[in-house]
Order: C-alpha cells, then sequence, then structure tokens
C-alpha cells in the first residue's frame, strides 16, 4: 500500500502529515505500507519527514504573491508559466511510475504539482484544511478531492457535501508529559543560594514559585512579539517564569539582549530557546500554566489538546487573514483571549496576565473550554478513513 503525501512545505503543513503517518503505522501492521512525499525543497521539513519514514520527491513549484511591485509581477509570471507547469511535469512522471493508492494533500503551494498530476493520472486525492479560510492552493484544488477534511466547524467555501469535521492533527506524543520531569529539563523555580550559586538540590517535588508562561514565537513575525516581551522582560520576570521560544532567526538577538536587561536574580526564571523538539515541547505544555502564541492551527489544536488557558496574537499578514479569523473562533469558544499586534504592548500584555492570573476561576473556564475544542484524534479519524478506503 502506496500512500502519497504533499503539502507546501511548511511545519503548518508536515507537522499533521507526521501525525497522520504515525496513526497509520499503529493500525496498519502489514509490511507493504510505503509512505512519500513530493513537494518542494525544504531541508527543516525533508528532515522531519525521512525521520518518519516518509520518502521524498522534490519538485518545482511557485507560489502568487498578493502584492503589487515590478519584482512580483516578475516572480509570479515566471512561477506561473515555468516553475508550475516544470512541477506538474516532475509529479506526472513520478507519480506515473510510483503508482500510489492515494495522494493526501495538506494545501500550501506545494501541493499544485502533485494534486493536479494525480487528477490526470486518475490517483484518488484527499484534502486537508488547517484553517477557517481555505488557501489558494485548496479552493483551486478542491474540486478534484474525493472528500475534504477540516479543522473548524465553520470553514469557508467548500461545499458541505464534501467536507468532514475532524480537527487539525496533532502528535499524540506532545501530550501527558509529566511535570517533574519538565521541573527537572527547564530548572524551573531554582533559587540562587546566599552565596550567589544556583541551588543544587533536586527541586523537581516542590511548588513552583511563580506561575509558568510559555511563549511560543515562529519565523514569520515572531520579532515583532519579541520587542514587546523585551521591554516588559524584567517586570514580566518579577511576576512569573518564562519558557520563551523566540524562533531560530532571532535566538542570537534575543539572547544578547535578554543578557543584558535581566539582572542575576531573575536569570533562574527564563528559559530561552530557539526551537523545541518533541520531548521539550511536551514538557514546556505540561509545565506552563498559560500559552502565549501566534494562530496557526496546528497550535491552536495542539494548545487546546493541552488543555491550556492561551494568549493568541494572530499574525496580520497571514493569507486571507486566517489566523485572525482562527484566533477569534477560539476565542468564541472561551478558551482564549485574543490580542490583535496593533494593539499589543507590553503594557497592556503584562496588564492582560496580572488580570488572567488574579481570577483563577477564569483560567481554570478557559482550560476547560480549550478541552472541549480539542479533537486530538483527528489523526486517528483520518488514519482510519484513509486505510478503510484502501482497504475496501
Amino acid at each position: 500500500m502506496k500512500i502519497l503525501f504533499t503539502g507546501g512545505g511548511t511545519g503548518g503543513h508536515v507537522i499533521p502529515i507526521i501525525a497522520i503517518t504515525r496513526e497509520i503505522k499503529k493500525i496498519y501492521e502489514k509490511k507493504n505500507l510505503e509512505f512519500f512525499f513530493i513537494g518542494p525543497k525544504n531541508e527543516f521539513d525533508s528532515a522531519m519527514l525521512v525521520g518518519e519514514g516518509i520518502r521524498i520527491k522534490n519538485v518545482s513549484a511557485g507560489k502568487i504573491r498578493r502584492y503589487f511591485s515590478l519584482g512580483a509581477l516578475i516572480q509570479n509570471f515566471i512561477d506561473i508559466f515555468v516553475r508550475i507547469p516544470v512541477g506538474i511535469l516532475q509529479s506526472f512522471f513520478y507519480i506515473f511510475f510510483l503508482s500510489p493508492d492515494l495522494i493526501f494533500s495538506k494545501g500550501g503551494y506545494g501541493s499544485i504539482p502533485g494534486v493536479i498530476a494525480s487528477k490526470l493520472l486518475y490517483v484518488p486525492i484527499f484534502l486537508h484544511e488547517s484553517d477557517i479560510v481555505p488557501g489558494a492552493a485548496n479552493r483551486l484544488l478542491s474540486s478534484f478531492a474525493l472528500e475534504i477534511f477540516a479543522s473548524f466547524p465553520e470553514t469557508e467555501y467548500f461545499s458541505f457535501k464534501k467536507i468532514i469535521l475532524v480537527g487539525n492533527p496533532i502528535r499524540k506524543e506532545l501530550l501527558g508529559g509529566s511535570l517533574k520531569e519538565a521541573k527537572k529539563l527547564f530548572k524551573l523555580g531554582f533559587q540562587k543560594t546566599a552565596e550567589g550559586e544556583e541551588a543544587e538540590e533536586d527541586s523537581s517535588d516542590q511548588p513552583l514559585l511563580k506561575p509558568v508562561i510559555l511563549i511560543m514565537g515562529g519565523s514569520q513575525g515572531a520579532q515583532r512579539v519579541n520587542d514587546e516581551i523585551l521591554e516588559a522582560l524584567p517586570q514580566l520576570l518579577e511576576n512569573f517564569e518564562l519558557i520563551h521560544q523566540c524562533g531560530e532567526n532571532n535566538y542570537q538577538v534575543m539572547k544578547g539582549e535578554t543578557e543584558s536587561i535581566i539582572n542575576d536574580d531573575l536569570k533562574p526564571f527564563y528559559h530561552l530557546y530557539p526551537y523545541m523538539n518533541e520531548n521539550e515541547l511536551r514538557l514546556a505544555y505540561t509545565a506552563a500554566n498559560l500559552i502565549v502564541s501566534r494562530a496557526g492551527s496546528g497550535t491552536i489544536f495542539e494548545i487546546a489538546a493541552a488543555a491550556k488557558p492561551s494568549i493568541l496574537i494572530p499574525l496580520p499578514e497571514s493569507a486571507q487573514n486566517h489566523q485572525v479569523k482562527n484566533a477569534y473562533a477560539y476565542q468564541e469558544a472561551g478558551a482564549c483571549l485574543v490580542i490583535e499586534e496593533n494593539n499589543f504592548s507590553s503594557n497592556f500584555f503584562l496588564e492582560r496576565l496580572k488580570s488572567l492570573f488574579a481570577d483563577p476561576e477564569k483560567s481554570k473556564k478557559m482550560s476547560k473550554k480549550a478541552r472541549e475544542f480539542s479533537k486530538p484524534e483527528a489523526g486517528w479519524i483520518i488514519a482510519h478513513y484513509l486505510v478503510e478506503y484502501l482497504t475496501k
């Protein structure tokens, strides 16, 4: 059984594919199971896919830039009339010789060549849409799909006859971490001794001195959020302990600036990471009393599955404004607080945090609503659907 995946080449597209792959492996134990991925080259995504035993074929892909400039006009012309046709031709021959049993697309511009080639070769096509507002690629390709798996009940544009509401697949390995292990890994709650050295004794069984906030930044626009965090960092650390994933592109700058503005007494309460691996993220979710993040669908459904209250700061430049709509849909469920970026300032953020933690009942209600919103079995449902389709 050969399953071919495709997607746009970002973590938001690849991580659900990994979640689905893991679930398929659990329920289909025969040795004739093979996974493949076709899409644009991305070294970070490729490393994650190869780690799951998924074989990769890179093809040419192009995207449409929605802003106007001479450079964008030229790039759009090249992508539409050169890169995309070349990618479709590459995909056609690859899929022809591979003969997959189906193709599962996570959307994004990188999915266009593979899905069009699959349509030409009569390969069954399934789509998944993460966001309330479908991306341009999934809108274009939706007519080719047998079924469309959706994350939000309010998903726009698609025919209701094709939609199956499942949520956004998450890695179940991110759930169920040990708080004791999290305290040990991040050295949470460690204090200085009278001599100024960190206490050496194991404090993993001791209650934390301050609430823990997990701040998750990504590569897109994270620096703007980081700048406001820096403005309030000393005051934040007086009240809270922070685990801060700032984004790999921002790490060196953040490290240098935080070293200079945090005094020695507060440094044990600040834990800066460029990127967290799966185990670190699992334990960060476990330790956090509240999570601050952008509003990508994948992150929202991870936060919901972890049943943590959150503050979402949607990326204003996201395509079709989908992060803003994702965030407000989640807020309407009662699970989070949305702060749009133009309202996000260090003082306002600090006051909102203090207000939330001054009202424990509100935090508990947000946690409860997050759990109700979550769909941790999304990957399992899609996996079963695909396996049943292929084995019926």
